[in-house]
């Protein structure tokens, strides 16, 4: 069945100069469900340019007239056996309409690739219950859910203390340092719900074009010589709610259980606190199959939000 859009509305590609119509859109959408944007006009315009993102073939703008009532894009990386969508409207016949642009999509992306079936996945807040029940009659399942976690700083954080035998590199600010951040997280991560390896180019070229990263935020930890361990610090957070992001803590297996990932988190709130942070956040997998969730509650995080990832296979 074809979902159809009323013959007054209207369908093009987004561009750059949509970011003010696109964050005004998914602000409002966000503060009607969880009561604040939860989204940034940086944000809109990192989508919209954001390298290996063609908006020609996967975005679509939908128009009633001049206003904007509906936005949806795909995204895949690697071998794109996974790939992520969003569709933004507070109209349901808008959204069916999306849904179907993204799948048919997803079906030529996958096609492309030599893939017999890709998974489309989309993050849906666990309190926006209208969209979790029209995303489950279109297919989709919950397959993990993600806790925002946040630490409140209301004053000076100590520095913590430099775990043995480990050396610690702040920033990497050349290739061969950013080819080891990338090599560790991508060994880290296997296993991860919704990973697929960051090809290097693909990766230092979408932080390049990142406007809340600079590779001076990025930190990893060597044990006797060998990196082990990385750190991604975003400022994704910091116009709307002033608290540092913590985007990427990964650690190889080998170098697990020494503290490194406590370490990192504790160095990163010791560091968004002397910088006027209000506080930290990031995002945990329950499903993670690392105790990461223990983790974050034992240094003092507490769970903010609660946002559930809903996949869909499609057959390609």
């Amino acid at each position: 069945m074809t979902a159809a859009l009323p013959d007054t509305y209207s369908v093009r590609p987004p561009a750059k100069d949509d970011a003010d119509a696109v964050f005004a859109l998914v602000a409002e959408y966000n503060t009607s469900v969880v009561g604040f944007a939860d989204y940034t006009l940086d944000d809109a315009v990192d989508e919209l340019t954001e390298p290996g993102f063609e908006p020609e073939t996967d975005g679509w703008l939908v128009f009633d007239g001049d206003r904007l009532v509906g936005y949806g894009s795909v995204f895949g990386t690697g071998d794109r056996h996974v790939i992520d969508m969003d569709a933004v409207t507070p109209d349901p016949v808008v959204e069916a309409y999306l849904l179907e642009q993204i799948t048919r999509r997803a079906r030529e992306i996958g096609a492309a690739y030599g893939q017999q079936a890709v998974k489309l996945d989309t993050g849906v807040y666990r309190a926006d219950t209208g969209r979790h029940a029209r995303l489950s009659a279109a297919g989709y399942e919950v397959g993990t859910t993600f806790h925002r976690m946040r630490i409140d700083h209301n004053g000076p954080v100590p520095e913590p203390e430099l775990p043995p035998r480990v050396t610690i590199r702040r920033g990497t600010p050349d290739e061969q340092s950013q080819r080891t951040a990338n090599e560790v997280l991508n060994t880290a991560f296997i296993g991860q719900f919704g990973f697929t390896e960051l090809l290097f180019d693909q990766w230092q070229a979408a932080h390049d074009a990142q406007s809340t990263f600079d590779w001076s935020g990025m930190t990893v930890l060597e044990l006797d010589g060998k990196a082990v361990a990385m750190r991604e610090y975003t400022e994704a957070f910091v116009e709307d709610e002033n608290c540092g992001y913590i985007a990427r803590l990964a650690v190889l297996e080998e170098a697990r259980g020494l503290g490194l990932a406590k370490f990192l988190l504790r160095d990163q709130f010791a560091l968004d606190a002397a910088a006027g942070r209000t506080g930290t956040l990031l995002h945990v997998d329950t499903n993670n199959p690392t105790p990461a969730l223990g983790l974050y509650l034992s240094v003092g995080m507490t769970e903010s939000m609660v946002i559930d990832a809903m996949r869909r296979t499609v057959e390609v």
